[in-house]
């Protein structure tokens, strides 16, 4: 398997170091993907912990005009991108006169992502990500990936275009941040095996009947992070570690027998690494995904940060147990898609996707969400996969798969 350069940043290219508006022109310029979320607004206030080392370059949002135009006025990006193009003209009104660009819909989106810049951190949910995130990859020197969706539904075909276009990835997500971190400067035949720690959600103590008949207020009360509506959900069924146990596989080249998830309840170790002499190397912090949107903005270096610090006497212990696979299916789900292949990947994120949303539209209780992934899994997804084109008609498949099934327990 091919892989990207992921351990530091680009080496000579100077894309994105033109200096704008009489800024110094070693400052680090940004393109946020998914600006609005809750990974992007994180960003953006690391960036106003530091503004003499960050600028913001462009701006990307799916609908949300109102915060869009709130966050351009205070970081004054050269543009602005939103992919609703019926918020388009307020966004222009609102911002008329202030030098700042307004792009949108998918043409306008892609051509932000494409803006010369240092970093281009990904944060866009879903498999919406992608495109932009390739596009991407044409104009920046450092990918900060927090989309993981793109590299389950396109991992080959993204890595393949950052080894290509010599783009540096570093992960967001603070387990993969973790293992990154722990992995830095050690002999990687060293490695045994990655430990991938999960919260286990608002669930992980509930009866499997009362799982099955949750509601969407219940399955957002997440216990340690402040996440958006559909990677909290994700969290609750454990398909966000099926995700990132994909993602990881892609990041650090490994295969589905070197990863271990573990139910780490606290939040406070975000992942470790054993070696083969039988130790242990793990990164600790409070749960605040500004730490890791850091690291991957600075590495190899550490910003000051104005978060919580860990208080270890407080926390007192740290507990760890095995999932249960039998009341959280879609994790072992993820090791079925992986060795199925590209289209079943495809499929096993399209089908949940569609699922989780019918659910937050009040379609159906929590339950269902795993009966559509497992039931529509139980298809045979081996078309092959080639280019973006093949990866998007992939998903359109699934998607029509999913409704058909959301439909059935949604009669029920």
């Amino acid at each position: 398997m091919r892989r990207a350069k992921s351990c530091g940043p680009k080496g000579t290219g100077q894309k994105g170091r033109a200096k704008r508006d009489g800024q110094d022109s070693a400052m680090k310029s940004i393109t946020l993907l998914g600006a609005s979320g809750s990974i992007g607004q994180s960003c953006l206030d690391v960036v106003r912990q530091h503004p003499q080392v960050f600028r913001i370059e462009a701006l990307v949002a799916g609908r949300n005009a109102t915060q869009l135009i709130k966050d351009a006025l205070e970081f004054r990006p050269a543009c602005v991108a939103l992919a609703d193009a019926s918020q388009a003209p307020a966004v222009a009104h609102a911002l008329a006169g202030q030098g700042i660009e307004v792009l949108a819909g998918r043409d306008g989106l892609l051509e932000a992502c494409q803006r010369p810049n240092d970093i281009c951190l990904s944060a866009i949910t879903g498999i919406a990500g992608l495109e932009p995130t390739l596009a991407a990859l044409t104009a920046t020197r450092r990918l900060a990936l927090a989309n993981k969706e793109s590299l389950v539904c396109g991992g080959s075909l993204l890595m393949e275009a950052a080894q290509r276009h010599e783009v540096a990835i570093i992960p967001v997500d603070s387990e993969h941040s973790a293992i990154f971190q722990a992995l830095h400067q050690q002999p990687r035949k060293a490695l045994r095996n990655v430990v991938l720690t999960a919260s286990g959600g608002p669930f992980r103590t509930w009866s499997a009947d009362a799982i099955a008949q949750a509601k969407p207020e219940q399955a957002l009360a997440h216990p340690n992070w402040d996440m958006g509506a559909k990677v909290t959900i994700d969290s609750a069924s454990l398909m966000n570690k099926a995700l990132e146990f994909i993602e990881a596989l892609y990041l650090f080249d490994l295969q589905p027998g070197d990863i271990e998830v573990v139910v780490h309840r606290q939040s406070i170790i975000h992942s470790m690494v054993q070696f083969h002499d039988g130790s242990y190397l793990a990164q600790l912090g409070a749960p605040d995904m500004r730490s890791p949107i850091a690291y991957a903005l600075t590495y190899p270096d550490r910003a000051a940060l104005n978060v919580a610090p860990l208080d270890l006497m407080t926390l007192g212990r740290l507990d760890f147990e095995a999932p249960r696979h039998s009341d959280f299916p879609l994790l072992k789900m993820a090791e079925h898609a992986w060795q199925e292949g590209p289209a079943a990947m495809i499929a096993f994120n399209a089908l949940n996707e569609e699922a989780v949303a019918a659910f937050l539209g009040g379609r159906f209780t929590f339950g269902a969400i795993a009966r559509v992934v497992v039931e529509g899994m139980d298809k045979a997804w081996n078309q092959p996969i080639g280019g973006l084109s093949d990866i998007q008609d992939a998903d359109k498949s699934a998607r029509r798969l999913a409704q058909e099934r959301i439909a059935r327990y949604a009669e029920a």
